[in-house]
């Protein structure tokens, strides 16, 4: 996708990439995870701008376009107030978001971290906060496929040094959207697979990514304490991926614990971890007819 990059400094030494798609009306933060970059959200930006809503689509801090902070923070608190300096320097005070993985990680923690910023949120297939009926032990499938999440938290420089070319740093991310079963079945041919890793190829900027890993697991300091041991209040509609072999399979039940006020959960067939790519058509809608009243 051919589209301008703009660029924001956010802090002293924080410059966020982003993509604006402007449609006149109520701002819309899309906020992508890991593996991934604001290149998750290329099928239904332009889409979403066409149904009158100013799409703001990030980098987020070390990712993608973004630059990599020196403060060394890539937890939820950090990402969070990154983004409400955007929205700020951008001149909007209030604003819908939607995420997955990290980024709905992230759009949760907004929304808690600073009230009114966010009207309403739309997730799906993220990590959710860590309140009775969210919480629990993973389920077979996910511990399976945990040996990523145990390597990138606790030993990220040895995976780093691993990995000694831009070209096995992309074919180690390319596996996320293909034979490690994140995805729905031909979601991704080769081309897409490559587009979607190539960001991850520098070898800073893949180390940087991992960051969110240690930080969860507790191995690099955090900016803040998350806002992560409440429910939402923020109205959230909620979809799921059912071909995802990473997230919880109970996500949908997690959901209604975590979020006080939710629309669904609904869950989407030929849909996996990456919806918005995977059923850009259908997220589009489902985003409009959610947020409508709001236009």
């Amino acid at each position: 996708m051919d589209h301008p990059v703009s660029r924001a400094l956010v802090r002293d030494d924080v410059e966020l990439a982003y993509w604006r798609f402007d449609g006149g009306g109520l701002p819309l933060l899309l906020v992508h995870g890991w593996p991934e970059t604001k290149r998750l959200y290329a099928r239904v930006a332009p889409a979403l701008a066409e149904a009158g809503f100013d799409v703001v689509v990030p980098d987020l801090r070390g990712f993608g376009d973004s630059s990599v902070p020196a403060d060394g923070f890539f937890d939820l608190a950090a990402h969070a107030r990154d983004l409400e300096a955007l929205l700020r320097g951008l001149g909007m005070d209030r604003c819908a978001a939607a995420g997955g993985d990290l980024g709905g990680g992230v759009v949760i923690d907004l929304g808690l971290r600073f009230p009114g910023l966010v009207v309403r949120q739309v997730l799906f297939n993220c990590i959710l906060p860590l309140v009775p009926g969210a919480d629990g032990p993973p389920s077979p499938e996910v511990r399976t496929a945990a040996d990523y999440f145990v390597r990138q938290g606790r030993d990220a420089d040895g995976l780093t040094a691993s990995l000694r070319s831009d070209e096995e740093r992309i074919r180690y991310v390319e596996q996320f959207y293909g034979s490690r079963f994140w995805a729905t079945p031909g979601a991704f041919d080769g081309e897409a697979r490559r587009w979607h890793a190539e960001p991850f190829g520098d070898a800073v900027r893949f180390r940087a990514s991992l960051g969110n890993y240690e930080s969860a697991q507790g191995r690099r300091p955090l900016s803040e304490k998350p806002r992560w041991f409440e429910r939402s209040p923020v109205p959230a509609l909620a979809l799921y991926g059912p071909d995802d072999h990473v997230m919880h399979r109970d996500w949908p039940e997690r959901a209604e614990a975590a979020l006080a006020e939710v629309v669904g959960p609904f869950v989407v067939p030929r849909a996996g971890h990456f919806l918005p790519w995977e059923r850009p058509e259908l997220f589009a809608r489902a985003v409009t007819a959610f947020l409508r009243d709001l236009l």
